[in-house]
């Protein structure tokens, strides 16, 4: 895992704990600081010996320029949050957007006809994917800055879809949809009052602290909750797919990280 900063990172609990339990001897996962600018350095010096690599803020754009390969779901997206060695060279892919994917099908989702996510920042553009795939035709963004929303506007169009803006005074609209992603940092969210309804499924990218005020305002209305740690262990999980050719014991994984979270 490459990011700055990165000492709270969990994918190590993650991935380590499903060597573990592979059986993968040998096989290590660590924590790396690295800036953009240390990124082509570090993987240039790279050994044969290294599978992947998972990145974080801020090289999620920096990984192009080390790349070899891209594949279409991290082009669309604008950022990469894996590389994996192949025989041609650094495959950047992205793992967030099918992650979120998983996890709100592990939580019941199969399909949302309506999806408002709350920020446009850069989880916002998994999200705008994962609705995307879920088959959303009516996807509104409720963004504090109508510059982000429209680079925003520019990867939805990438993905072969559209999105309408909301300001982000109206965002306790939210609950009018089927599905609410939020995805805006700790605490942003929590002053809002959604006139939550049943049915209403919500999703918020935060898991430190969890639950956080938003989550469990929507929970206690009824509604069902997917959190940012079941993002964080599904987008693991196809990650240590592409590094080890193995499948994941997802339950292993997960247990390891909610035992570490619990812990925090």
């Amino acid at each position: 895992m490459l990011g700055k900063p990165i000492a709270h990172s969990l994918s190590p609990v993650l991935h380590n704990a499903g060597y573990a339990a592979a059986g993968l001897d040998g096989w290590l996962y660590t924590a790396i600081e690295c800036a953009e600018v240390e990124l082509p350095g570090f993987v240039a010096d790279l050994g044969r010996e290294w599978r992947g690599l998972s990145l974080t803020m801020p090289l999620k754009e920096a990984a192009f320029a080390v790349a070899d390969l891209v594949e279409p779901v991290a082009a669309a997206l604008g950022a990469a949050n894996t590389l994996v060695r192949t025989d041609d060279g650094w495959r950047a892919d992205n793992t967030d957007a099918p992650g979120m994917v998983a996890a709100l099908r592990e939580a019941g989702v199969s399909r949302a006809e309506s999806v408002a996510i709350l920020g446009a920042g850069g989880t916002s553009r998994a999200a705008v994917a994962a609705a995307h795939e879920l088959g959303a035709d009516d996807i509104h963004v409720y963004a504090r800055r109508i510059a982000a929303f429209d680079d925003l506007a520019d990867v939805a169009d990438r993905l072969g879809t559209s999105i309408t803006y909301g300001g982000w005074a109206d965002a306790g609209g939210c609950a009018d949809a089927d599905l609410v992603i939020s995805t805006v940092p700790r605490g942003v969210a929590d002053p809002l009052r959604p006139a939550w309804r049943t049915g209403c499924v919500v999703f918020d990218a935060v898991y430190d602290p969890w639950p956080t005020p938003f989550a469990a305002g929507a929970a206690g209305a009824g509604c069902a909750i997917v959190s940012g740690l079941d993002l964080l262990l599904h987008q693991a999980v196809r990650q240590f797919d592409m590094f080890t050719g193995v499948a994941a014991p997802i339950d292993a994984m997960r247990s390891a990280l909610y035992t570490a979270a619990a812990a925090r």
